[in-house]
């Protein structure tokens, strides 16, 4: 496609989301619409928008260019995904709904105390603003690529002019606004996995009779790794990371429960969470075929296309105009599914867990605090992307942001493991000392492993920094 051609589908795009929101924030755009959507979302429509929210730019582009190099070792991954998920339906939100929360983090200030309030608070701004960000950044990176550096656009006022249509569609009814938009996100990215699977597979010569037989017999489709245990593919580090990744990520992520947090009941937001599970396991699985083929495509043309740049480069110079048109609708439907509910879901959590307008201001000027808080995380989302394009190291991003949530999650998930499973209360002001120090000795022992015990860390590393912030919680116990 053209690069002007691109540039129309962009803003033809947003200018759907836009319109989209005008309807809805024409009813409601006070602060009960946009933390909490008046708690009377569809739960239908959450589970499908949160597989977009779920997967963003990052899936679309990294899990296809990571099966060349490491086969199908993501989806042992993706099957503990659905442990974790069960114990978010059944552990997680029956507490949330329960306490009747706005921000998750809540919890622990009436379990432990202000400070662990603030410090979990404050280990979720930071994971979902580099999270997010180095997943919108991905996407930037490629748009600019193919568009903009051909319109001699500088990549800085692609980043800004971005993120600064997102916050024109979120601005006025935060979360009520993604609810829609984002099923219709994940609708288009779905359509364009589908469309571009279906294409390759007819070059290759495959159809619905043996499109199975041929991704099985491929060495590019090993599933499962159990022959060493000290590499990060072994199945059960991959399977037992993804189970916590799932449940932190999620299920202690104010940016994923404030969607199950608008259903109407506790009931509802289950359901959600059900069917949400077996849709985004089918959804990665394609994500992985599409890999494989995708792969097999490039070896069979020798084309020279690797890692995160596979999709791009043979959507956009080979596979003709059709993937190509359905490549960048896809791609932008991921990137800005994730991308506004992390924008809504860091204003919420400042506004309610540091600022605490709720218990400051009247109904007024809560609404024009948040606008303002609002705006500020445009600008931290801008400075973030432009600090990492020049320090992110060449390797797939979807490992940077899995491997950052293991440092910056890991607080919580001991935090919150504590608060359920023991009866202990803890001295308040030591928590986020012990936090920190969980964190800190988390990448000590990630950088040194190897060669102080023959022990590589992947994706686990999260369980370990979880562990030592529960241990370290134990030693500041109230006797």
């Amino acid at each position: 496609m053209e690069p002007i051609s691109i540039l129309l589908l962009i803003l033809g795009y947003f200018g759907l989301l836009i319109l989209i929101s005008s309807l809805i924030s024409k009813k409601d755009e006070g602060n009960d619409a946009f933390f909490k959507a008046n708690k009377n979302s569809p739960w239908y429509l959450v589970a499908f928008g949160m597989i977009g929210a779920s997967l963003s730019g990052v899936t679309f582009i990294s899990v296809p260019g990571k099966v060349e190099a490491s086969q199908f070792v993501y989806f042992q991954l993706v099957l503990g995904y659905i442990v974790g998920y069960f114990v978010i339906g059944t552990v997680l939100l029956p507490l949330y709904y329960r306490l009747n929360l706005t921000s998750i983090y809540a919890y622990l200030g009436d379990r432990f105390g202000r400070n662990s309030y603030k410090t979990g608070a404050w280990f979720f701004i930071i994971s979902r603003t580099v999270g997010s960000n180095l997943r919108l950044m991905l996407v930037a990176d490629v748009l600019q690529t193919i568009v903009f550096d051909k319109l001699n656009v500088p990549y800085w006022i692609t980043v800004t002019v971005t993120i600064l249509l997102i916050w024109v569609y979120t601005n006025k009814s935060g979360i009520k606004t993604i609810i829609w938009t984002d099923t219709l996100q994940t609708l288009f990215m779905l359509i364009a996995v589908v469309f571009c699977i279906v294409t390759v597979s007819q070059d290759l010569g495959l159809n619905i009779t043996n499109i199975s037989g041929f991704i099985a017999d491929s060495d590019l489709s090993k599933t499962f790794f159990f022959e060493n245990p000290s590499l990060p593919s072994y199945f059960w580090k991959q399977f037992l990371s993804g189970a916590f990744i799932a449940i932190v990520m999620t299920g202690l992520d104010q940016d994923m429960m404030q969607k199950n947090l608008t259903c109407r009941s506790l009931k509802d937001a289950q359901k959600n969470m059900f069917w949400f599970t077996i849709v985004l396991t089918f959804v990665n699985f394609l994500f992985l075929v599409m890999g494989l083929l995708f792969t097999e495509y490039a070896l069979k043309y020798n084309i020279d296309a690797h890692k995160d740049q596979l999709f791009p480069i043979l959507a956009n110079e080979y596979l003709g105009i059709g993937v190509a048109f359905f490549f960048i609708l896809g791609l932008i439907a991921a990137a800005y599914s994730s991308a506004d509910s992390a924008l809504t879901s860091l204003t919420t959590s400042f506004s309610i867990d540091i600022l605490e307008i709720e218990k400051k201001y009247d109904s007024v000027k809560q609404v024009v605090i948040r606008k303002q808080i609002h705006k500020m995380f445009v600008l931290v989302s801008v400075l973030v992307i432009l600090g990492f394009k020049y320090f992110v190291e060449d390797a797939s991003i979807i490992d940077k942001v899995l491997k950052f949530a293991g440092f910056t999650y890991g607080p919580l998930l001991g935090l919150y493991s504590f608060g359920l499973f023991t009866k202990w209360n803890v001295k308040d002001k030591w928590v986020p000392t012990v936090a920190i120090t969980a964190v800190l000795s988390s990448i000590i022992l990630n950088l040194f492993s190897e060669s102080w015990f023959g022990f590589a860390f992947g994706f686990e590393i999260l369980i370990v920094n979880g562990l030592l912030t529960f241990l370290g919680l134990m030693l500041i116990r109230k006797r």
